[in-house]
């Protein structure tokens, strides 16, 4: 995991409109995310079973998260990387993987070996301007 040093963290904007905002840049919520806090997702690079990941993690001021004006706070973005087994999982659905329906499969590597750091560092400083120009 590698940390971002960002004008991003303690900025404060609703959930609905920030939401639909960076949507067009890739955006997604990410799956863990509870009534309280979550975070934005975004692909930036993707690979094989490989996947390079910008999160931007944010809790929630007021309101619960699935409502469109609940007010929201941001924490430090970071890059991670995820590494997936993308061959056959022979556990007890392996039925469900055969036939490409277990999207639930377990990462070999939630936070994975990330190679030219910089790199990367630089690209997820260089997306969160374009997720703060949407504010």
């Amino acid at each position: 995991m590698l940390e971002l040093q960002t004008e991003l963290e303690g900025k404060r904007t609703t959930f609905g409109y920030i939401n639909y905002r960076i949507k067009e840049l890739g955006y997604t919520l990410g799956g863990n995310w509870d009534y309280d806090r979550g975070c934005f997702d975004s692909i930036l690079w993707r690979e094989g079973g490989e996947t390079i990941y910008l999160r931007v993690p944010f809790s929630v001021l007021e309101g619960e998260l699935d409502q469109y004006d609940s007010s929201i706070i941001f924490s430090k973005p970071y890059v991670i990387k995820h590494v997936v087994n993308i061959g056959l999982d022979m556990d007890k659905n392996s039925l469900l993987s055969t036939t490409g329906i277990n999207q639930f499969q377990e990462p070999l590597d939630k936070d994975g070996y990330i190679r030219n750091k910089n790199k990367w560092v630089h690209a997820g400083e260089e997306a969160i301007k374009k997720f703060i120009s949407c504010m």
